[in-house]
């Protein structure tokens, strides 16, 4: 019976990206229920004025707000589907990854403790929480969270990678 070939092979390797999301997970579980039992709900505490403020918010939509508009049912149809659907893709892509460096792994990790984070919040309560708010005189960021942080890291270290690997490509054809 031919398939797709099966990794029966594993490695302890193979739990840091593991590691990676869970530590992720309790971390933006955590912070989320600090800040949720220290503030009422849309309280703010200045940090360092001018530039970063905790508030205890909640996003039903994405980042920026995208779909917060949406009817609620559909609007958590779509997230935890499109969670479902990362955390899908992420154990399928490991394997390649895995091949092309660490960095690639470890972005992984970030990104699905990230996704798995946010989901937990939109299974619990219809809405993500987000408490970091920074901002520059006028100009304002809209407040995250640390899953948000993590994705956003593991992105960045995706990215990273990528450029390494085309430079490393571009040293190795010349």
């Amino acid at each position: 019976m031919s398939g797709l070939p099966v990794n029966t092979k594993y490695e302890l390797s193979d739990l840091i990206p593991v590691g990676i999301a869970f530590a992720v997970v309790i971390i933006d579980q955590l912070t989320k229920l600090w800040i949720m039992t220290a503030f009422a709900l849309h309280e703010q505490q200045t940090i360092i004025p001018g530039f970063f403020d905790l508030v205890y918010v909640t996003n039903t939509g994405a980042a920026f707000g995208f779909l917060a508009g949406s009817k609620s049912l559909l609007r958590q149809a779509f997230f935890v589907a499109v969670a479902i659907i990362a955390l899908i893709v992420i154990v399928f892509a490991y394997g390649h990854l895995k091949r092309q460096g660490k960095i690639f792994v470890y972005a992984l990790g970030f990104i699905a403790g990230g996704a798995v984070g946010n989901l937990i919040d939109r299974l619990r309560f219809g809405s993500v929480v987000d408490f970091l708010d920074f901002y520059l005189g006028s100009y304002h960021w809209p407040a995250f969270n640390a899953a948000d942080s993590a994705i956003t890291l593991g992105v960045g270290l995706f990215l990273l990678g990528t450029l390494l690997q085309h430079q490393e490509q571009k040293r190795e054809d010349n």
